[in-house]
């Protein structure tokens, strides 16, 4: 991180955060940081509460206590229809296309933010971007491969023009080639000037192409530092790395 990052400061701010699912607490006082122009991921097994953590800045859960800040503004227990608008979107967990409906539609529907000329515009700018969205245009999305729809829900996502993309999982179920070329495309985002925020479980990946790296343990925030450092601490190797 840059001095000039660090004295604009955190583009999205997370602090002491608190959710409950019912009884159970599910984010137990978690704070992240995450800066213009960065990747910061967020690993841990499953069930930590990566995905929780993002559907709370994303507006879909609302947090017991804590604050969640976004360029200053304070989002948190705000409907994400109303966050969206601000740059920050999520591609969720599980693609969640519109099966029924054209990988056209769905790419519309990313863009209901914005007038008609500007979704025109950031629909050709998505299939140059992918372009065998270009050549599926008008397949029904349900009957894409698992890549394929993979690459809409990101598409879709980018759709609003996000500041920040938050990225939930989008190696899950992939072939290992595919998990390549998914991860080409973020590092692609990302040089392009998209600023994201990764939930992945293949902490291998994720660290590899991160700046920063928080690690989550049942709610809490257990590690945190640069991303190539984790990848290499014996204790992050051993309990995500395999090694």
């Amino acid at each position: 991180m840059t001095e000039e990052m660090k004295k604009a400061g955190p583009l999205l701010k997370v602090e002491n955060l608190n959710v409950f699912y019912g009884a159970i607490h599910a984010i137990k006082g978690i704070s992240l940081e995450v800066y213009e122009d960065e990747i910061v991921t967020l690993i841990g097994a499953n069930g930590a509460g990566k995905s929780t953590t993002l559907n709370t800045i994303a507006g879909l859960l609302k947090p017991k206590s804590g604050s969640v800040t976004f360029k200053g503004k304070a989002i948190q227990g705000m409907a994400s229809s109303k966050i969206v608008p601000l740059g920050l979107s999520l591609c969720p967990e599980g693609r969640r296309i519109f099966q029924q409906m054209t990988v056209r539609e769905n790419l519309e529907m990313g863009g209901y933010t914005r007038d008609s000329a500007e979704i025109g515009t950031s629909l050709e700018e998505m299939f140059e971007r992918f372009p065998r969205l270009r050549e599926r245009e008008k397949q029904i999305a349900g009957t894409l491969s698992g890549g394929e729809q993979q690459m809409l829900a990101m598409a879709r996502a980018l759709m609003s023009r996000p500041r920040v993309l938050m990225l939930d999982e989008p190696s899950m179920g992939l072939a290992p080639i595919l998990v390549e070329q998914i991860f080409a495309i973020i590092e692609e985002l990302h040089a392009s000037g998209v600023t994201i925020l990764l939930v992945e479980q293949n902490a291998q990946m994720a660290l590899s192409v991160a700046d920063r790296a928080y690690v989550l343990e049942t709610g809490s925030i257990s590690m945190s530092g640069d991303a190539k450092e984790l990848l290499h601490n014996d204790d992050v190797r051993k309990a995500y790395l395999g090694s």
